[in-house]
C-alpha cells in the first residue's frame, strides 16, 4: 500500500469568522465562539489543534491494542490551557482510557501514543513560511 507522506489542506472564507478546511475529500468547518463573535457553528482552531493531537494518541493507542490483541475500545480526553503573549495552547494533558491493558505494557503503551505525528510535531515544531498571493497566480513578498 502506497502512502502519501505529503498534503495540501485549503482553508476557505464562508463568512463572518465562519472557514470550511477541505482535505482529500473531506470538508471541517471552524469557527469562534459567540463569545468571541463568532456563530459557533464548528470547534475554534485551537480546539481542532488540540482534538488533532488527541486523535492522533487515540490512532497509535487502538493500534497498538490490535497489535497486542487487546480489546479494542480507546477514549482520549485532552485537557489545555491557553498562554498570552504570544497567544498560544501553554498546556495539553491527555488522559487515555484503555482498561484492557495489562501493567506489565504500560509503558510500551505510553511510548507507542509518545510516537504519533501529530505529537512529534508539537514537540519538534515544522518549519512554518507564509507566502502573501494578493491576485492569482500573482505572488507578494513571504515571511518565514
Amino acid at each position: 500500500m502506497k502512502q502519501n507522506h505529503n498534503g495540501t489542506v485549503t482553508i476557505v472564507w464562508q463568512g463572518g469568522d465562519r472557514f470550511d478546511i477541505h482535505m482529500r475529500q473531506h470538508t471541517v468547518r471552524v469557527d469562534q465562539l459567540k463569545d468571541f463573535g463568532g456563530g459557533d457553528t464548528g470547534p475554534d482552531p485551537v480546539e481542532l489543534l488540540v482534538g488533532s493531537i488527541a486523535a492522533c494518541a487515540a490512532h497509535r493507542a487502538e493500534r497498538y491494542l490490535h497489535r497486542c490483541e487487546l480489546p479494542a475500545g480507546v477514549t482520549v480526553t485532552a485537557h489545555y490551557e491557553l498562554g498570552l503573549r504570544p497567544a498560544r495552547v501553554s498546556r495539553i494533558e491527555l488522559v487515555v482510557e484503555a482498561p484492557g491493558v495489562p501493567a506489565g505494557l504500560w509503558n510500551s503503551f505510553t511510548t507507542a501514543i509518545e510516537h504519533s505525528a501529530v505529537y512529534n510535531s508539537l514537540r519538534l515544531p515544522p518549519e512554518i513560511t507564509f507566502r502573501l498571493q494578493v491576485e492569482e497566480g500573482l505572488p507578494a513578498a513571504g515571511h518565514t
